[in-house]
């Protein structure tokens, strides 16, 4: 027994230097164990159906005002384009563009020596014309008096001399003088009126404002010859008051119902992003476009469009003439109203899970429902987002809509509740 007990000891000790098997380290089976403990439950918890990752809006209350939006360009509301009735050679050029200039100032002037000349022409020929007057008026005289003696004459002798020949001449010379003397008076309002042509050009050969405001262009310089001969060549381009300007947009035919003079409209420019302008639609055209340009031809295929006008306050001068803006003009305000998101209103559950899950092509945004219009006055509904994940179908029925939000009615749906519109992707 003592061998034994020996053996087992010399045993023990020989295999305390060596490494323990694989098989036989406790700890390694009691991490295997905690491993496949670990998928079990996964297996069983985790095994269950997936709930969609929903995509949620609140339920809004508030007024929706209803917009149309426009392009168009800047214009002052009186442009004056300034030309010149007077042909010759431009010898002063007074202002240049973005000068402020009164009403009556000078602008340019234009060489008169032809037409100094053609007054001095003028005046001669009046001045003839008047001889002409006076030496018919001295003719006249002379008849009348040689006239009158042979009257005289003749109620002396009793009717024997002169004789009714000799009356008649004196008569007939008589005639002639009083014609001779309104011709004179004829030519010389004649000349009277060529001199004050000749004037009338004179005063015309220097261009003045014919209104207060600013210089936006000018197309002569000194030296150019300007020939007004056929048509009124322009010389300068103003602008009566950029203080208050005009805004003409194109609305489209399906918006122009909707638009009407007095409503309020904002506009942005590209000059100053971010930026909105406050203006007042002023008219709106009742002819279209197309009819309004007669050079072209209109065809069923031609987009309708009528322009608008509004006015414009640039007190502080940033905006100019011909800046490009995009209105947006207020045409209607629905009040204070249940607004959803369109995307709420198109939303099926069967139809988005049978689109795809949630490993088929999933809806991360509503950039088509958002554009989409909901029929007014239709019944619709809107999947609303329970506490507990569950859906809760509840109809509404539709008002307006601005193509984003629509006005919706309804008993159970109240404002802050979540609707559904779309399915995102679960979270890995």
């Amino acid at each position: 027994m003592n061998d034994s007990a020996t053996q087992d000891d010399i045993a023990s000790y020989l295999d305390a230097g060596k490494p323990k098997k694989w098989y036989k380290r406790r700890w390694l089976w009691v991490f295997v164990g905690l491993l496949l403990l670990g998928i079990a439950a996964a297996v069983v918890f985790g095994g269950g159906e997936q709930r969609p990752n929903y995509i949620t809006a609140d339920v809004e209350e508030r007024s929706l005002d209803l917009t149309v939006t426009a392009t168009g360009n800047l214009r002052p509301t009186n442009q004056v384009e300034v030309g010149s009735e007077v042909s010759g050679r431009i010898d002063r050029v007074l202002v240049d563009v973005n000068d402020v200039v009164v009403r009556g100032q000078v602008l340019a002037v234009i060489n008169t020596d032809v037409i100094e000349d053609q007054i001095t022409q003028g005046r001669a020929s009046l001045n003839a014309a008047r001889a002409r007057v006076a030496q018919a008026q001295a003719t006249l005289t002379a008849d009348q008096a040689q006239l009158a003696r042979l009257i005289e004459v003749q109620r002396l002798s009793g009717g024997r001399v002169p004789s009714q020949t000799e009356l008649d001449q004196a008569q007939a010379s008589v005639n002639a003088g009083r014609a001779s003397v309104a011709a004179a008076r004829a030519d010389v309002t004649s000349a009277e009126a060529q001199l004050s042509s000749y004037q009338t050009q004179y005063e015309r050969a220097v261009i003045r404002s014919p209104v207060s405001g600013v210089v936006l262009a000018r197309q002569v310089e000194p030296g150019q010859t300007v020939a007004a001969s056929f048509n009124t060549p322009t010389l300068f381009v103003l602008a009566e008051d950029l203080a208050t300007m005009q805004l003409r947009v194109n609305l489209d035919e399906a918006d122009v119902g909707t638009v009407e003079a007095g409503q309020e409209a904002t506009f942005t420019v590209d000059a100053y992003p971010g930026r909105r302008f406050p203006a007042t639609v002023e008219r709106v055209d009742l002819a279209s476009n197309n009819i309004a340009d007669t050079s072209s031809s209109t065809s069923s295929q031609e987009v309708v469009s009528y322009e608008a006008r509004l006015t414009v306050s640039n007190g502080d001068g940033l905006l100019r003439p011909g800046m490009t803006a995009t209105a947006t003009i207020a045409t209607q305000s629905t009040g204070r109203a249940m607004l959803v998101p369109n995307g709420a209103l198109r939303f099926q559950p069967e139809t988005e899970e049978e689109a795809g899950g949630i490993f088929g092509p999933q809806e991360f945004g509503l950039q088509e429902d958002e554009q989409a219009s909901i029929g007014e006055g239709s019944r619709q509904h809107v999947q609303v987002l329970q506490d507990d994940g569950t859906l809760r179908a509840i109809e509404v029925t539709t008002g307006r809509s601005d193509g984003r939000l629509t006005v919706v009615t309804s008993d159970e749906l109240q404002p802050g509740m979540k609707v559904v519109t779309g399915i995102g992707a679960n979270a890995d």
